[in-house]
């Protein structure tokens, strides 16, 4: 009887060690803090799941009708509280330490998602997937990303590598630096990013600095005004009219696909690499 015993504890201690902690129940109430959690969340077919997501998760057309719980620095811990969730999804890069902990001290479950730039992307959904009860569709999203970028990696040694300067928003004029995730795509696509020892990650940038630099292409992303961008960059590009991009013609705007790190952004990296391979 004792062996017995001693057998069976054997074994839930080696079930316990290599079965994952997350292997719970999937969480059928879920609130998402930020507009890349509720992209991510669609893409792995959770939408019936959401309760509840920011005023700025506007992507794809049916998170806009969810019930809004405000914005991701200042969302109500009221409203949050009132739609009973199972999980409230969070990530580092927008939302507050101060509101995770808050939910944590009304034992609300929380999860942070850590990833912030696209060699992390993969792994994040991963994890993501183990907390929310969907291990085999998150590694296989997450497989469809590492492959996409991955082809896109081998593309670019066909490619001569072009001074790249994106533009974030023109006046005042900030561009994507180190860190960002546009800069992440830019290497990859296979440019030199003129802005990459930049201080910050979306540096304002001066006028002198970028014709100093003489980025041979130029992107301007779209954002999220609904001002005509084209426009708006009519000012920055006649100051910088010397610079080779806008002499060439070389000048292109993109979607805000690399504005988010979600399930886009692999589209987001493909349309630059489209854009440098016209130039070869």
């Amino acid at each position: 009887m004792k062996k017995l015993i001693i057998l069976f504890l054997l074994f839930t201690i080696h079930y316990s060690l290599f079965t994952p902690a997350q292997a719970a129940e999937a969480p059928k109430r879920i609130i998402s803090l930020a507009p890349s959690m509720t992209e991510i969340l669609f893409a792995l077919g959770l939408e019936d799941r959401i309760v509840g997501v920011t005023s700025f998760c506007d992507f794809p057309e049916e998170a806009k009708k969810k019930q809004k719980i405000g914005g991701m620095s200042n969302p109500s811990l009221e409203a949050v509280v009132s739609l009973k969730p199972d999980i409230v999804t969070m990530t580092t890069d927008g939302n507050p330490k101060e509101f995770e902990e808050r939910l944590r001290s009304l034992k609300i479950k929380t999860y942070v998602f850590r990833a912030r730039q696209i060699p992390e992307l993969a792994q994040g959904i991963r994890e993501m997937g183990l907390a929310l009860g969907i291990k085999e569709k998150a590694d296989a999203l997450a497989k469809d990303m590492e492959t996409s970028i991955d082809k896109l990696k081998q593309r670019r040694s066909s490619i001569k590598k072009k001074k790249v300067l994106f533009i974030v928003w023109p006046d005042p004029l900030i561009v994507a630096g180190p860190g960002s995730i546009t800069d992440n795509a830019i290497t990859i696509a296979g440019g030199e990013n003129i802005a990459a020892e930049s201080k910050s990650s979306y540096p304002k940038y001066s006028i002198e600095e970028v014709i100093h630099q003489a980025p041979d292409i130029i992107f301007i992303g779209r954002g999220m005004s609904q001002e005509n961008i084209r426009e708006v960059s009519k000012g920055i590009l006649k100051r910088l009219k010397s610079v080779p991009a806008v002499k060439n013609k070389k000048v292109f705007y993109v979607s805000d696909y690399l504005y988010r790190l979600g399930p886009r952004t692999v589209k987001g990296v493909e349309e630059l690499a489209g854009y440098m391979e016209q130039q070869r």
